[in-house]
């Protein structure tokens, strides 16, 4: 992605806070992109009920379509008067992240925005199946919002895993310094890089085999793990003009360092690859990224591979 010309905002019609559309509207004016509204709304009591004739179920479909769309309407008019292009629309479609993901087709979303839910008992927003299947199916980087203020200068964060554990594809780490990049130009953000690695790999693989004697002390081996790490960090980093000051190598637990460099960090957004290829060539979530993203103190943008393509079917389940 050169340029973001294009912005998808999920809206929430049972909520009046649309944090979304707040951080999509204001990377819109960063951009000067197109910024699209959208509601995905279904109701099963009108999608084909025996107690209605099809007319009247379609005279009710419409009439509530056409009542999301006058709300979309009044959300994008203060947006427009901003500068920015807003379009709307409203569909009727399920599950919900199946509409989205055909939304942001059509549309050639290049950036998909989407409130996450916060649980104030654990302090922490929630991801919804939604988002995990938003996650697993969007093609379009997915800009998952967490209710807090941006920065001034908002700090961006790129999780990579040069190794190439958990079978990420390479060429991923690229994609998300690259987008991250861009992010940074387009709204005169900080960048970092962040990648960690767990030394108790190498010992535990050293010394897993009683037959093969350990000839190097346990310090020695993580050592080595590190200068091996530290080797291609350096390079993607190098090769992606990041400054040592903005490079992060830590020895540790994803699922925990990443939160805590993030805070330590006052990041505003974490990019991250949050994916692995099985055998089948299509996406997961790993129990890495499960641990992880759910304990970031600020919003998510999920990058995919090139060679993704979504299962989501182009056409609409609409009611009969």
């Amino acid at each position: 992605m050169e340029t973001i010309s294009k912005v998808l905002s999920v809206v929430d019609p049972t909520v009046d806070e649309q944090p979304a559309l707040g951080r999509a509207a204001w990377l819109a004016r960063q951009a000067d992109a197109e910024l699209e509204l959208l509601v995905c709304y279904y109701n099963e009591y009108l999608s084909g009920d025996r107690l209605f004739d099809s007319p009247s179920l379609e005279k009710a479909r419409s009439e509530v379509i056409a009542n999301q769309e006058r709300h979309l309407e009044e959300l994008a008019e203060p947006i427009r008067e901003s500068g920015v292009v807003v379009t709307t629309t409203a569909a009727w479609d399920h599950p919900l992240y199946e509409g989205i993901v055909r939304q942001a087709i059509a549309s050639g979303a290049d950036i998909v925005f989407k409130d996450t839910h916060h649980h104030s008992a654990v302090t922490r927003a929630l991801l919804t199946n939604t988002d995990w299947n938003l996650i697993r199916t969007c093609p379009a980087p997915l800009w998952l919002v967490k209710p807090h203020e941006l920065a001034e200068t908002p700090v961006i964060v790129a999780a990579i895993d040069p190794m190439n554990q958990h079978d990420k594809p390479a060429a991923l780490d690229d994609e998300i310094l690259q987008l991250s990049k861009l992010l940074g130009q387009t709204v005169a953000g900080e960048v970092h890089a962040f990648h960690s690695y767990d030394p108790r790999i190498a010992v535990a693989t050293a010394t897993a085999n009683a037959y093969i004697p350990v000839s190097l002390p346990f310090d020695e081996i993580e050592r080595q793990m590190h200068e091996d790490h530290e080797k291609r960090f350096n390079e993607i980093t190098s090769f992606h003009g990041l400054a040592d000051d903005k490079s992060h190598l830590v020895a540790g637990l994803t699922h925990e360092e990443l939160p805590a460099i993030a805070a330590t960090l006052n990041a505003d957004v974490v990019v991250m690859g949050a994916v692995a290829r099985n055998r089948w060539k299509r996406l997961f979530i790993g129990a890495t990224a499960e641990r992880t993203l759910e304990h970031l103190p600020c919003d998510l943008l999920i990058v995919k591979p090139d060679w993704f393509q979504t299962p989501v079917e182009s056409s609409r389940h609409d009611a009969a």
